[in-house]
């Protein structure tokens, strides 16, 4: 008979559910025992490591402990080398000083009996000596009663006769030693200067006086000029310079006593002409910026020349005005190109006398300085640069050279001396000068000519490159007192019938000589 639906559902729930416990207990078991295992598998492989490191720590300890030995036997070693060396150093310095010892030992024994043979010549000299004193005074006193002179008589006449003898005798020595250091010096100056003109040959460039500004085309002229001429009014105002519009084809001349203004005109205008507006007040605005343009092309110029001659600790001052000779030329020679090139041959010259290279550089770098500004301030530019040195604290050395450059005063240093002559070399150069030479011929024929003209003049001579007239007068025509007037006299004299650069020194000399013969 077959059961009911729902008991069949139980029953199968029952069955179901005990076959689930059992699967259950089953895999507790199961897991269990595989936990075993692995739990005996970790404890056997732990084991196995510990037994490997325990193993692996006594191999290294014994690896430890034999380079330790190792190490101790190479030290050990090394100590009984050192021991040794130092035992036979020691041993080598007792049979040194063994040695001598016994030198000093053998030395002082021959200096006792050195010294016992001197006491034995000392006393034998003493006795001599004593000897020679006594026929000496015997000799003297014999000498007395045949000459009827003293000692002291006879040593003033004997003086005397060796006095008139040696006078003549020193004086040609003298003579002869002067004349024997005077050509050797002039052969070592003339070594020195062509070495130095070798060592610093400077290619040299005549520089115009007056500056051109070239124009794009001839109605540029038109513009410059403005309406009523305000324009180059107002430009010639500003910068001080004056405008020549001439029949030149498309170029302006502008001519100016200050060259640092006819510069700032020339930047200013050329400005103008590239800008093409040109009214007052673009004009104003043009020269304020050439102006700094040009102190700015100064600053560089004068930290140029220090820079080319080594020279350093110059005022801010001084380097400006150095600047400012870049735009001052001396017979068509730039002045800031001459004073560097007067730098570098006077600090050759220097080294080979052995004097103060860089005061002698210093020296020949300043030596125009008044020319930067001789325009400005009435003087020579020798007197003006001798004021602005002992202004911004030069040393009386370098004052003093460049006081002496063209002989205002006599040179008594090195340096002064060597300024001079660099000057003279930079100068003298061939092509260093624009002036031409018949010309110069000439002003300074002209020049002995006008001062050969006064009475009492014997005669005169100009020298310095014509910077100075030097006369020799009369002195039965001419006296002290009237020197004076006609030095003045010549000086307005060439003043008022010649032209020419700088100043000229006018200077009398007077000698009165007194000859007579013995017969």
């Amino acid at each position: 008979m077959p059961l009911p639906t729902p008991v069949m559902i139980i029953l199968a729930i029952v069955g179901v559910a005990v076959v689930l416990v059992i699967g259950f207990f089953l895999g507790i078991t199961y897991r269990k025992r595989v936990s075993e295992r692995e739990i005996q598998s970790a404890e056997e492989k732990a084991k196995r490591i510990i037994n490997e490191s325990i193993k692996a720590a006594e191999s290294k300890k014994r690896e430890a402990l034999l380079e330790a030995k190792e190490e101790i036997h190479k030290s050990r070693l090394e100590h009984e080398r050192e021991m040794r060396e130092r035992r036979a150093e020691i041993q080598k310095l007792e049979r040194r000083l063994q040695q001598k010892e016994e030198s000093l030992d053998k030395k002082a024994e021959t200096l006792e009996r050195k010294t016992e043979a001197m006491n034995k010549k000392l006393a034998e000299l003493e006795a001599t000596y004593e000897e020679v004193q006594s026929l000496k005074r015997s000799q003297f006193e014999m000498l007395e009663k045949i000459s009827g002179f003293t000692v002291d008589e006879a040593k003033a006449y004997l003086i005397r006769n060796l006095e008139s003898e040696v006078t003549h005798e020193m004086a040609m020595k003298i003579k002869e030693i002067e004349t024997r250091f005077k050509e050797e010096a002039e052969q070592k100056a003339r070594e020195y200067i062509s070495l130095a003109i070798q060592r610093c040959a400077a290619d040299h460039v005549a520089e115009a006086t007056v500056s051109v500004v070239p124009l794009p085309n001839d109605e540029m002229k038109g513009r410059i000029i403005g309406r009523e001429g305000r324009n180059i009014r107002a430009i010639e105002t500003l910068t001080g310079v004056d405008l020549i519009i001439d029949d030149t084809p498309e170029a302006i001349t502008l001519s100016s006593f200050d060259p640092v203004r006819r510069e700032i005109a020339r930047i200013a205008l050329e400005k103008l002409i590239l800008d093409g507006r040109i009214h007052p007040a673009r004009i104003e605005e043009m020269v304020e910026k050439a102006k700094k343009e040009v102190d700015a092309i100064i600053k560089s110029e004068g930290e140029r020349a220090t820079f080319e001659t080594g020279i350093h600790g110059l005022h801010p001052e001084l380097i400006k005005l150095l600047g400012r000779m870049k735009f001052r030329t001396s017979y068509g020679q730039n002045v800031l190109n001459h004073s560097i090139e007067v730098a570098h041959i006077a600090g050759l010259l220097a080294a080979e006398l052995g004097v103060d290279v860089m005061t002698a550089k210093r020296a020949g770098l300043l030596h125009d300085l008044g020319k930067a500004v001789d325009h400005e301030v009435e003087g020579s530019h020798v007197t003006i640069g001798v004021d602005l040195a002992r202004k911004f604290k030069e040393s009386e050395e370098v004052i003093h050279a460049i006081h002496a450059h063209h002989g205002d005063v006599e040179a008594r240093t090195v340096i002064a001396c060597l300024v001079q002559a660099a000057d003279t070399i930079s100068a003298a150069r061939p092509g260093a000068r624009r002036e031409n030479i018949e010309s110069y011929i000439k002003r300074l024929e002209k020049l002995e000519e006008l001062t050969n003209s006064f009475k009492g003049v014997d005669s005169c001579y100009a020298i310095q490159a014509g910077r100075e007239i030097r006369i020799m007068v009369k002195p039965e025509e001419v006296s002290e007192d009237e020197m004076v007037l006609l030095a003045r006299e010549i000086a307005r004299k060439i003043e008022s019938e010649l032209e020419y650069p700088g100043q000229i020194k006018v200077n009398l000399l007077r000698e009165t000589k007194a000859i007579e013969y013995a017969k």
